[in-house]
């Protein structure tokens, strides 16, 4: 199966991405995975930075809609489609 990552368009509608150049953001969108979650479904991204792109997820901050990230393990409410990387990719993008 294909690996499934985020495009530079839906990383650029998350606010603490929104000022990285087109490049950088099709560059990071490569190196993380989508995962689409049912509900009730959970992902464990301690030690990751992720994404929520589409549906609702419930994390240790509360509710989270597409445009949030979170660093902590997430449950879906809705259908939902999340994307994630480890911490430290994260950091070498945004500096």
């Amino acid at each position: 199966m294909r690996h499934q990552s985020a495009t530079a368009h839906e990383l650029a509608r998350i606010a603490e991405l929104a000022g990285l150049p087109g490049e950088t953001l099709a560059r990071l969108g490569e190196q993380m995975e989508r995962r689409e979650l049912a509900p009730g479904e959970a992902l464990d991204a301690s030690g990751r930075f992720g994404v929520v792109l589409a549906g609702m997820v419930r994390g240790q901050a509360g509710l989270l809609r597409p445009g949030d990230t979170f660093a902590e393990s997430v449950t879906a409410l809705t259908p939902a489609t999340v994307a994630s990387c480890e911490r430290t990719l994260y950091e070498s993008f945004v500096g």
